[in-house]
C-alpha cells in the first residue's frame, strides 16, 4: 500500500495496487513550492519517504512520522555544507534499518502526516489533512510501504 500526495493538486490518495482507497485534500507548508532544503524553511519535502513514526495523540491529534530527510537529501545536505559526515551517515543508517533519521539537524525533520485542517497552507512542512480523513489513513498505518511526495 503507498501513499500519494501531488503537493500541486493539494491532493492524498492512498492506493492498493491500482485501487484508491482514500482520496482527500491536503494543506502543506506555508511556502509550499519546491522541496524542503533546511530547517525553517516551510516547505514539504518532495520524495519518497516510509512511515517512521507514529503518535496516536500528537500535537496536532494523530500523527505519521515520515522519514525526512533522505539519503539523497542528507548528501545535498552535505555539499551545500549543512550537514557534516556523521549526519549524512546517521541519516544512511537509518533508512538501512528503516529507523528515523535524524531530525536535528540543519536539513530539519519532524514532517508528519497529521491532522489539522486542510483548507490552507498553514504547516512547518507538514501534510494536514481534515480529521476524519486522517482517522481513515491512521487505521491502515501499518500497511503502508511508501509516501510519495510529488511537486
Amino acid at each position: 500500500m503507498e501513499v500519494w500526495i501531488q503537493k500541486a493538486r493539494r491532493m492524498l490518495e492512498l492506493r492498493q495496487a491500482d485501487r484508491v482507497l482514500l482520496r482527500c485534500p491536503v494543506g502543506l507548508g506555508r511556502e509550499p513550492a519546491g522541496p524542503k532544503e533546511r530547517e525553517g524553511d516551510g516547505r514539504t519535502p518532495e520524495g519518497t519517504y516510509y512511515i517512521c513514526l507514529v503518535k496516536e495523540a500528537g500535537k496536532y491529534g494523530k500523527s505519521l512520522g515520515l522519514s525526512y530527510p533522505s539519503p539523497e537529501e542528507a548528501e545535498r545536505g552535505l555539499a551545500a555544507g549543512l550537514i557534516d559526515e556523521a549526519a549524512r551517515d546517521a541519516v544512511c543508517r537509518a533508512w538501512e534499518s528503516r529507523t528515523r533519521p535524524p531530525w536535528g539537524t540543519a536539513l530539519g525533520g519532524e514532517i508528519y502526516l497529521h491532522e489539522g485542517g486542510a483548507s490552507s497552507d498553514w504547516t512547518q512542512g507538514c501534510i494536514a489533512l481534515e480529521a476524519a480523513d486522517m482517522a481513515r489513513l491512521f487505521e491502515r498505518w501499518q500497511e503502508i510501504d511508501t509516501v510519495h511526495i510529488l511537486p
